[in-house]
């Protein structure tokens, strides 16, 4: 299914929520109105690098550069984009 992800695209993350690191929590989150998302570390780090400019492709290689020990992040990223396209918690920017 990752393979449906166009390494073109650029995400941005909805407007509802807010990403930060909570403290409290140890972990990052998305906070939205009604709540908070508590994200694990794999999440968290997909999620610090979308700011609306990057592309999937461009995510992928900075991650492959800060994890070069992981073994390539391509498929976890792809995977990683399209459950928060499911959960609503990122669109696409408009081309």
């Amino acid at each position: 299914m990752s393979e449906l992800i166009d390494v073109d695209a650029i995400p941005e993350l909805e407007a509802m929520f807010r990403f930060q690191w909570e403290e409290a929590q140890q972990a990052h989150v998305l906070l939205y109105p009604e709540g908070m998302v508590k994200l694990n570390g794999p999440a968290g780090e997909i999620l610090s690098v979308v700011d609306a400019k990057r592309s999937v492709g461009d995510i992928i290689n900075l991650l492959n550069a800060r994890y070069p020990d992981a073994g390539g992040v391509d498929d976890d990223v792809k995977a990683f984009m399209l459950d928060a396209l499911a959960q609503h918690w990122i669109r696409w920017v408009a081309s």
